[in-house]
C-alpha cells in the first residue's frame, strides 16, 4: 500500500504565447482550473498506475474542495485521511508558456493547517513493508514527524524535494528514497552549477554518506540514480512538451507505484516514460496500467 502525505491544491491555470518578465503583463490565451497540489498529483499517478493510495492532508470547507479532490475520488483513491479544515482550500497559480515551461506561485491554505498529529494518524494506518510519499508543500514540522514515524515502524518513505524550502537538505536526509531535480539535487549536495560529471561524483559521494537511493530528473535528459552503489540512468519520450506542469509528479507517482513490481532501472524508466507523457496535454496525466502501454514503450 501507499500512502501519499501532503499537499491538496486547486489550480488556476492560464497559457501564454510566452512567459512575462518581472513587472510585465503578458496577454494570456486560454483559462483552465485542474485539480492539483504536489500530493495530491503524486497520488493521483501512483492508482492510476494500478496501486491502492491512501491520501492524507487537508482542505478547506470552501468551493474548491470538492473539485480538488474529484479526480482522485473517482479514481478510488482512499480520502478518509483528508481533513477539512475551516477556511480555503490550497492554491496555485500557474501561467503555462508557449514552449511548455511554468511559473507557480503557491497559496498553502489548508495545507498549511496539516500538523505532526495528522502525520503521526497517517503513519498508524501504515504497516511495515508500506511505502509512504512526501512532499514538501506542507509544514516542515508534520513532514519531519512523518519520516521519523515511518523509519521507527519499518515503512519505505520517498521524499521528493519540492517545492525547495530551506529545510529541504535536512529532511532529505530523513527518507530512505530522496527524488530531486537538478536546482533542488544542488541544494542537497551543497554545490551550485555542476556539469554532468560533478554531479555523477556528487550523487556518489552523498550516497556513500547516507546509504540512499538517491534519484535526478534532469528534465529532456531523463534521469540519473544511485541505489545500493549501482548508478542507473533511463531516458524518457522525445518529446515537444505541450505543458511539464504535474510532470514531475507524475514520475514520482509512476515510480513509487513501480518499486514492488519490478527492479531499480525497470522503475526508472517507467517513471520517466509516463513523466514524458504528463508533458503533452495541459494539465494531464496519463491513465495507464503498468503492464500495459508504459511496458511497451520502454
Amino acid at each position: 500500500m501507499i500512502t501519499v502525505f501532503g499537499s491538496i491544491n486547486m489550480d488556476l491555470i492560464a497559457t501564454t504565447e510566452r512567459l512575462p518578465k518581472p513587472g510585465e503583463t503578458v496577454a494570456g490565451n486560454g483559462f483552465a482550473t485542474a485539480a492539483g497540489g504536489k500530493g495530491a498529483n503524486q497520488a493521483l499517478a501512483a492508482r492510476r498506475a494500478g496501486r491502492y493510495v491512501h491520501m492524507a492532508g487537508a482542505v478547506g470547507k470552501d468551493a474548491f474542495a470538492a473539485d480538488a479532490l474529484a479526480l482522485l475520488d473517482e479514481a478510488g483513491t482512499d480520502l478518509s485521511l483528508v481533513k477539512h479544515v475551516d477556511g480555503p482550500t490550497g492554491t496555485a497559480l500557474i501561467l503555462v508558456g508557449g514552449d511548455g515551461e511554468n511559473m507557480i506561485a503557491v497559496v498553502p491554505g489548508a495545507n498549511g493547517l496539516v500538523t505532526p498529529a495528522d502525520a503521526e494518524i497517517a503513519i498508524g494506518r501504515m504497516n511495515e513493508g508500506d511505502m509512504l510519499m512526501l512532499q514538501l508543500e506542507v509544514p516542515v514540522a508534520a513532514v519531519e514527524r512523518a519520516l521519523s514515524a515511518a523509519r521507527a515502524k519499518g515503512i519505505t518513505s520517498i521524499l521528493n524535494l519540492a517545492p525547495l524550502i530551506p529545510d529541504a537538505p535536512r529532511l532529505g536526509r530523513l527518507a530512505d528514497i530522496v527524488i530531486a531535480n537538478e536546482t533542488e539535487f544542488e541544494r542537497l549536495a551543497g554545490q551550485n552549477g555542476m556539469d554532468t560529471q560533478e554531479r555523477e561524483a556528487a550523487l556518489v559521494r552523498l550516497h556513500q554518506e547516507t546509504g540512499q537511493t538517491l534519484i535526478v530528473t534532469l528534465g529532456g535528459d531523463g534521469v540519473i540514480a544511485i541505489r545500493d552503489g549501482v548508478i542507473s540512468r533511463a531516458q524518457g519520450l522525445a518529446i515537444d512538451p505541450v505543458d511539464t506542469v504535474g510532470a514531475g509528479d507524475t514520475f514520482c507517482g509512476y515510480f513509487a507505484a513501480s518499486l514492488d513490481d519490478v527492479d531499480f532501472p525497470t522503475a526508472l524508466r517507467r517513471a520517466a516514460v509516463a513523466g514524458s507523457l504528463a508533458c503533452l496535454k495541459s494539465g494531464a496525466q496519463p491513465s495507464i496500467p503498468l503492464s500495459e502501454e508504459v511496458a511497451d514503450r520502454i
